[in-house]
């Protein structure tokens, strides 16, 4: 059976405002009711596989696990990137930790955030890819283009190979003419970035053709370091780690030096990257204006556009082709060819420093969430969601009193050592520098106002004395 290894890297600045640096497009419900991430997973469902392996950064590992657990799916583990060093390394972490209990471990590499409509063709390539997995070859899944996709790289196939084709080369994104000539021809594939081979055979490769990148990964889980549903490398020799993705470290050379040892399988079954916003419409369900309306949204006259409204009723009258999205906290309307530019206002923005490049108004944590409802010079304004049994650290605050008023639920507070219980409508005063904690002891998430006030009020005014979830 083989390991299936979800990526769950990535920022997905292209989707922003939806997508953020805490909270990318992989942990978002952008094509249903589950994640892309729970997308991924799901779509495993009737392959006989071990327990999957996801790869993310710290700053996700919370919003992975929940989401894992929320499938009930059992056994995953998360490996834990310190640094983003592109798919090559990552990909060899996961390769090291599946050789260390399995020698001959078949790794199904796989993105986080990718849209698959027929799962059962999917499925049908899987089986068809592993045993040549097995017998030593590198798979790479060739999707059968639709159209002249400027976007993509593609792969030329070459001698029939089994089910499959040697591949003959990696190309780079063409030009519009030379992908139209890539369609007509019917040699050529989008390139999906999905791999299947031996974990073995990956590392004896990576060692022929990228030694300094083997050696740094070797080095980097010489010392895991175990914590919850987690596996932290170190750090230090991650950083040592030259940056490549597979397809230059490992894919391109072995094609060019051993052709028969890579193989693409050609898969038709609805794929998308979900790379933009155009995309996402294009995966998107529609009305018979081609618009696709997600939230409080009304139109008039309107025709192809994508509209996704948070929180606000949003109207458009006498548009076409746009893309419309209203977060808590932000706006963004652009016209739909020229959506993928939205990565400049995402730079713009970085280099201004301003938190909506990071963070979204609603942020998630391993025990719930919050919401800042509203802030000013000397105050700010949170609603606070405990998920049942889930407990904020222990710690206190140097700048700022907090007074915290259950809306409901009950919770279970403790100040300077001394514990109370509320429950709905009663309210508690912490002062400044007083050690406080604060649980969700019953069956229902417990939902509660804090208004904070103080001289400061960032973040980073935590002192931590003990925390369930390993945080500093």
């Amino acid at each position: 059976m083989f390991t299936p290894v979800i990526m769950a890297g990535g920022s997905g600045t292209r989707l922003w405002p939806l997508s953020r640096g805490n909270y990318p497009k992989q942990f978002l419900a952008l094509t249903g009711d589950t994640t892309m991430l729970q997308q991924t997973l799901l779509r495993l469902k009737g392959l006989a596989h071990q327990a999957p392996l996801l790869i993310c950064n710290e700053d996700h590992r919370f919003i992975a696990a929940e989401q894992v657990r929320q499938l009930g799916v059992q056994g995953a583990s998360i490996l834990l990137e310190p640094v983003g060093r592109n798919t090559a390394p990552a990909i060899a972490l996961a390769a090291l930790q599946a050789v260390a209990t399995a020698p001959d471990a078949v790794l199904l590499v796989l993105a986080a955030d990718h849209v698959i409509d027929d799962e059962a063709a999917f499925r049908a390539a899987v089986q068809q890819a592993e045993p040549l997995a097995a017998a030593g070859k590198l798979v790479t899944f060739g999707i059968v283009p639709t159209a002249p996709e400027t976007g993509y790289g593609y792969i030329r196939r070459g001698a029939a190979s089994g089910l499959g084709f040697q591949v003959d080369a990696f190309v780079e994104k063409p030009n519009l003419p030379t992908a139209e000539q890539y369609l007509q021809s019917g040699e050529y594939y989008w390139n999906s970035g999905m791999f299947m081979f031996r974990a073995d055979r990956y590392l004896q490769l990576l060692g022929q053709y990228q030694p300094a990148m083997l050696a740094a990964c070797q080095a980097a889980m010489a010392e895991l370091s175990p914590d919850l549903d987690f596996v932290r490398v170190k750090k230090a020799a991650f950083e040592a780690c030259p940056d490549n993705s597979i397809d230059y470290a490992i894919m391109e050379p072995l094609s060019r030096d051993e052709p028969a040892s890579v193989v693409v399988l050609p898969l038709a079954a609805g794929w998308n990257d979900v790379g933009g916003f155009a995309a996402l419409w294009q995966v998107s369900g529609k009305n018979n204006d081609g618009n696709s309306h997600h939230g409080d949204v009304w139109s008039h006259n309107s025709q192809n556009c994508y509209v996704r409204a948070e929180q606000q009723l949003v109207a458009t009258v006498g548009v076409q082709d746009l893309v419309v999205i209203s977060t808590k906290d932000a706006v963004l309307v652009a016209h739909k060819d020229q959506a993928q530019d939205v990565k400049h206002i995402v730079a713009q923005l970085k280099a201004k420093q301003r938190p909506e490049v990071t963070f979204h108004r609603e942020v998630y944590r391993p025990w719930g969430k919050y919401d800042s409802v509203d802030h000013g010079e000397r105050f700010q304004v949170k609603r606070i969601t405990v998920k049942p049994g889930a407990k904020l650290s222990v710690q206190m605050h140097h700048h700022r009193a907090e007074h915290w008023i259950v809306v409901s639920g009950t919770a279970k507070v403790t100040i300077d050592g001394q514990d109370q219980y509320l429950t709905e409508n009663q309210s508690v005063y912490i002062p400044i520098t007083a050690v406080h904690a604060l649980e969700n002891p019953g069956k229902v998430e417990l939902e509660l106002i804090e208004v904070q006030s103080g001289s400061y009020l960032g973040e980073d005014d935590i002192v931590r004395f003990e925390d369930r979830y390993g945080r500093a």
